[in-house]
């Protein structure tokens, strides 16, 4: 099934409930049980890996000729069996061989497909990769390196590299880390990566999404993977289609959701106000702002569904949480001791009740003016949504090596304050204390604007009063403010604003997303970064 193609001329973004997202060992470890305990021959996964992966060359490549460079492993058998069955299919292929052993030659089927021998550097080489109405096939190296490529295959990435005709890789580009996305040498950068089984976890953060450009994955006769075997995966269209609320008939705002959001410092209401929308336009029933008096006239005139509550009345404030399902609280709310006095006095109240901390509620915590993260995680579920800068001071580490290890430190900030994390960036990362990691299958750089952030706050309070686990919550705003961003298709001018506007379209999208091959083993496809 490949889904209903939305509008204009989108990008693909396709995926079930179960887009794992393996690093290089864990995919490794799994071939490992499937061949032993599951008694699936090796021999059957790569004719049904270089056979899918042929399928794809031909609806994407289907003039031209094919170059394959293939090493000696098994993603150089997976080039064989390719490179074997579009000759049948009567290609023009050529195979150049990549390391000193070729893969076993059984694989062939007694094809004598043509097999070059010279160095990268050769003529024959560069004439054979320059013809740019073919493709060339990345076979090299796959998923099992780590650390940089060898001198050798390094010669053979850069003639990739330098191929006018676009570069198709087979699992993972040759050169880019599966389990960290790190380049540490060379690294082919492919139009178009075909993964086997799921998308590797390196292949979609950066700098090897970068590398990776349209990721496919498709299906090879794996069986269901053990439970916990991948603790990594991606928020698909199909996940958030299992996973978001669905409201009953008959119902009413009460019953959807009530949300108390605390945003906004004295005369700067416009993160409010956006989180306030963002809440609104993600379902919930019932939505109290609570912000300095002086914001009321502009919050109760920019968003009028929402009951406003004065900040600086402590009584007040207390009976709004003990109405509301969830808080949201930290956009735009400034460090003033004021704010710290209200947020305090939210989280008192709010004991028991799921919570998201965002922003200034992250500062003021870091900073000393309110107890701990940890103390509030204690009691309540509780997600937090830091930006680097903000996940660097709570984590007290290096902000260079937090964004060269976004996943390790997400998870172990989700392990010490035992409440997930959702750490932003490109891609946005959801972290669990249990080491289960949601990676955003939509966003990208349309999300480098001011506000963003206030929006998805929103949302995720949205979801946690409709009855999200907190972890889900987050998942699903990241989910659909990056689906809504992306039907609006105004990168790179779009605005906040503009995301709020395309959450309902976002909302009734449904099913698993789309994609434009139509071939029943395609289980996952994200168009390259724009």
């Amino acid at each position: 099934m490949t889904g209903s193609r939305p509008g204009g001329t989108l990008p693909c973004s396709f995926g079930g409930p179960q887009a794992f997202a393996p690093t290089g060992r864990e995919a490794a470890d799994f071939d490992l049980w499937a061949m032993g305990e599951m008694r699936v021959p090796e021999r059957t996964l790569m004719e049904n890996a270089g056979r899918a992966a042929a399928q794809i060359v031909q609806r994407l490549h289907p003039k031209g000729p094919v170059s394959v460079v293939v090493g000696g492993g098994n993603n150089g058998g997976d080039g064989v069996v390719l490179a074997r069955s579009l000759t049948s299919w009567g290609r023009e292929v050529r195979v150049f061989r990549g390391s000193r052993r070729l893969p076993d030659e059984g694989l062939f089927h007694g094809h004598a497909l043509e097999i070059t021998e010279s160095d990268p550097e050769g003529t024959p080489v560069r004439q054979a990769l320059d013809r740019s109405e073919g493709v060339v096939v990345d076979a090299l190296l796959g998923t099992g390196i780590e650390g940089a490529p060898r001198p050798g295959a390094v010669g053979w990435i850069e003639a990739m590299n330098q191929a006018s005709a676009p570069v198709l890789s087979l699992d993972l580009p040759s050169g880019v880390d599966a389990g960290t996305g790190a380049v540490p040498g060379s690294a082919v950068t492919a139009a178009t990566t075909v993964a086997f089984g799921w998308p590797k976890l390196g292949s979609l953060l950066y700098p090897g999404r970068g590398r990776a450009g349209r990721i496919i994955a498709v299906e090879i006769g794996f069986p269901p993977p053990p439970l916990g075997s991948f603790p990594a995966r991606v928020i698909t269209t199909g996940w958030a289609e299992v996973h978001r609320p669905r409201r009953t008939a008959p119902t009413h705002k009460n019953q959807v959701g009530s949300l108390l959001l605390l945003a906004g410092v004295r005369g700067l209401a416009g993160a409010a106000i956006l989180a306030a929308r963002g809440a609104l336009r993600s379902g919930v029933g019932y939505l109290r702002v609570a912000s300095p008096a002086e914001n009321r006239e502009i919050l109760q005139g920019s968003v009028p569904g929402a009951v406003f509550v004065d900040a600086g009345d402590a009584g007040a404030l207390a009976r709004a949480v003990e109405a509301c399902d969830a808080v949201a609280a930290g956009p735009g709310l400034g460090l003033e001791s004021a704010a710290a006095r209200a947020l305090e006095a939210v989280l008192v109240s709010g004991k028991g009740r799921p919570t998201v901390l965002d922003a200034d509620a992250l500062n003021l915590s870091a900073n000393g003016s309110v107890p701990p993260l940890s103390e509030w995680a204690a009691d309540r579920p509780l997600v937090i949504t830091p930006h680097p800068g903000e996940m660097a001071r709570i984590r007290s580490v290096d902000r260079e090596e937090l964004l060269h290890r976004r996943p390790e430190v997400a998870r172990a900030a989700a392990r010490e304050l035992r409440a997930p994390v959702l750490l932003k960036g490109d891609p946005s990362l959801v972290a669990a204390p249990d080491g289960a990691l949601l990676v955003a299958g939509t966003g990208g750089t349309a999300f480098a604007a001011a506000g963003m952030g206030d929006v998805l706050t929103g949302s995720t309070g949205a979801f946690l009063a409709q009855g999200c686990e907190p972890a889900v919550a987050a998942g699903l705003a990241l989910h659909f403010t990056g689906a809504a961003a992306r039907s609006m298709d105004r990168e790179p001018a779009l605005l906040p604003e503009d995301v709020v506007e395309g959450l309902p379209r976002a909302l009734r999208e449904g099913g698993v997303g789309w994609t434009d091959l139509d071939l029943p083993f395609v289980t996952f496809d994200q168009s390259a970064p724009r």
